[in-house]
């Protein structure tokens, strides 16, 4: 068993189905990818895996308890982060208070001592701020840490959202299409971003992108998806040379 189970999960929208019977096994300190064409059901399966859908059909194994009818605070609680495709942050907000904000689940002093900022709420707060500026150091961004994220190239805006991700310690992150929209200068930045949080953290990666050449070079493992259903697993070498593969992104000629 790995450290994330999907047994045959299936999701539908009324007569739409997203996923059918998917089942894929991620092992811990595994980087997984998982590609598709647009519409393949990549970012439903996120949304399942996360919380915000709950599935028609099967189970999300989380070191073999169930965590498919669970809410998303509560998976995150459990050690599953999530970036997003279109950055989710707060533009007016510096980086090291987006980055705060992923440490919120490590908040644990009442409101006294945090109207008094005293005691245990000093104490979650210097050790909060040490931890973000860990992450700060870590992604190579101290010389806006302290400028509006709003104000900020769109490449270090998505080393933000990574960095406040990370900020919630977790076992498994979630990324989803990390390199979209960016240069290769800038992809390459987050592609090694992504091999040092595996190697040096033990993080455990579900990653979806539709960059080619970064899933090929970076993924330990990868699921292929269409129109919701498993197509392929295996090594990228596998993946590449996969009839059913080529079929899906190429088209069948006529």
């Amino acid at each position: 068993m790995g450290l994330l189970e999907i047994q045959r999960l299936s999701l539908c929208f009324g007569g739409i189905v997203a996923l059918d019977k998917v089942d894929m096994t991620v092992q811990k300190g595994e980087l997984h990818a998982v590609i598709g064409p647009n519409g393949a059901g990549k970012t439903s399966l996120f949304n399942c895996l996360c919380g915000i859908y709950r599935p028609t059909g099967g189970d999300i194994l989380l070191d073999g308890k169930s965590i498919a009818a669970l809410k998303p605070h509560h998976i995150g609680k459990l050690g599953v982060a999530r970036t997003f495709q279109n950055i989710e942050l707060f533009a007016q907000m510096t980086v090291i208070d987006n980055l705060l904000l992923g440490r919120h689940l490590h908040m644990h002093s009442g409101p006294f001592s945090g109207a008094l900022f005293f005691g245990k709420a000093l104490e979650e707060e210097l050790d909060n701020r040490r931890k973000v500026e860990e992450i700060i150091d870590f992604l190579e961004i101290e010389k806006v840490r302290k400028k509006p994220v709003g104000t900020l190239p769109y490449g270090i805006r998505k080393r933000v959202e990574l960095g406040r991700a990370l900020a919630m310690d977790p076992r498994i992150l979630l990324l989803d299409e990390p390199v979209a929209g960016m240069n290769l200068e800038e992809t390459e930045d987050i592609a090694r971003f992504v091999l040092d949080i595996q190697e040096e953290m033990g993080t455990t990666i579900i990653m979806v992108e539709h960059d080619m050449g970064v899933v090929m070079d970076i993924a330990d493992r990868i699921t292929v998806l269409d129109f919701g259903v498993k197509i392929a697993e295996g090594s990228p070498v596998e993946i590449q040379r996969n009839p059913r593969v080529i079929l899906a992104y190429l088209g069948e000629e006529q």
